[in-house]
């Protein structure tokens, strides 16, 4: 889809009723909290509501015109999500309740037929726990070892060890595309370059979460053979996800889940399973949540993903510059490319008392270990306040952010 020329911050943050409502507050917010989830634009929460309105049914099961209809955008929202991807097909599209769900579906799936005693599991040390905890449990049921790419004081992966870690062993590679800890954006297309190369056995798999929504993928040009993402993060709603997986891969695996829809014939001796993508989605799915992401990518691809993208590196930039005046902010890492998303520390101060103070000025952030603990030990700090930014995300909402840290530095002098 062509990219516009301009990028109307103003315009595009009046589409999100949540923002709408908190710019009429006494004191405006400012939603900094965009990597744990995005707001909803009208049309995402409209096309919902119409669903439940107007269309509420079941889909796939029933012959008459409402489950039809709610089959027909529910199926939509596959072929959209294959089409954003550049996928080969939708049947390559499997929805999950979101990237923890998409992880977890393909270590007990793929990992448990798979993987023997011995085999490796390479993860980075940039990973969020779903990325890691997963393949723990797979591995421990398993007797496969995981390993570890190492982690750069300046929050880039040392790939320089890369092919020292593959071997003839190695059957999984699992990195995240965009650190959701530090903001690293690793160079993925690389890195699937050196896997093929050293371990042709391995597959791959990127975990999009922080990307899906920032950064254009084509899985065609990319070759990895899995990609999770969640639709919260990227103006859609909580509880639906999608796993792309190559074809021919997902044919390999077996379900994880057993109930309906996911078979093709049941008996008490024996079941035969449907064919991907439906024999991962067993049960009654999540529709509205679908529907909704399907017009979340719609959304975006209006928008221009690439648009999006200008507008937060601008917004990062503002916002490393104007903290830049406050001395006791210290910015975690200062990777090669970085995502919309700044981690930060206080000095003395407890990110999460700063985070207390900037919620009385209506400026929301987020205080802790983000689900990344090893990357906060490999920092050597206990917790960051974390800054995120999206397409709604405007400058005066980094002042804000400032005065509110300023603040905070006097009451704790």
């Amino acid at each position: 889809m062509p990219q516009t020329m301009t990028f109307d911050a103003e315009k595009i943050r009046s589409e999100f009723p949540m923002l709408v409502a908190g710019d009429k507050e006494p004191k405006p917010l400012a939603f900094l909290d965009s990597t744990a989830t995005t707001q909803k634009p009208e049309c995402v929460i409209s096309v919902m509501d119409d669903f439940y309105r107007e269309h509420y049914s079941s889909v796939k099961r029933g012959v008459y015109r409402l489950s039809a209809r709610t089959t027909e955008a529910f199926e939509a929202t596959r072929k959209s999500v294959a089409k954003f991807l550049n996928a080969k097909s939708e049947d390559e599209i499997v929805f999950t309740r979101g990237t923890t769900e998409s992880i977890n579906l393909v270590a007990w799936s793929y990992g448990r037929k798979f993987f023997e005693a011995g085999d490796e599991i390479l993860i980075s040390g940039l990973e969020h726990h779903a990325n890691i905890v997963s393949w723990q449990l797979v591995a421990e049921m398993k007797g496969a070892k995981i390993r570890v790419i190492p982690v750069k004081d300046d929050g880039d992966l040392d790939l320089e060890q890369l092919p020292g870690l593959l071997n003839p062993r190695t059957k999984m590679v699992a990195v995240t595309h965009v650190s959701n800890a530090v903001g690293t954006v690793n160079p993925i297309a690389e890195i699937i370059k050196t896997v093929r190369a050293a371990a042709p056995q391995a597959k791959i798999l990127i975990d999009g979460a922080q990307s899906s929504s920032h950064i254009k993928i084509d899985e065609q040009a990319l070759d990895c053979d899995f990609l999770a993402f969640s639709g919260h993060k990227m103006y859609g709603p909580t509880g639906v996800g999608v796993l792309y997986g190559k074809y021919d891969v997902l044919d390999s695996m077996p379900p994880w889940h057993g109930g309906g829809e996911m078979i093709k014939n049941v008996t008490f001796e024996k079941t035969t399973y449907a064919d991907v993508p439906a024999r991962f989605e067993a049960g009654t799915p999540m529709i509205a949540e679908v529907i909704g992401l399907g017009k979340a990518i719609e959304w975006i691809n209006e928008k221009g993903i690439e648009n999006i993208r200008r507008h937060e590196a601008e917004i990062t930039q503002y916002a490393l510059e104007q903290l830049a005046k406050i001395p006791q902010v210290k910015v975690l890492g200062n990777p090669k490319e970085r995502g919309a998303l700044l981690s930060v520390t206080l000095g003395e101060i407890a990110v999460g008392d700063a985070a207390m103070i900037l919620d009385e000025e209506n400026v929301a952030v987020r205080s802790g270990h983000h689900c990344a603990q090893p990357v906060m030990d490999r920092f050597g700090v206990d917790a960051t306040l974390r800054l995120s930014f999206g397409a709604y995300t405007l400058k005066r909402d980094i002042d804000r952010l400032v005065a509110g840290l300023q603040r905070v530095v006097r009451l704790f002098a």
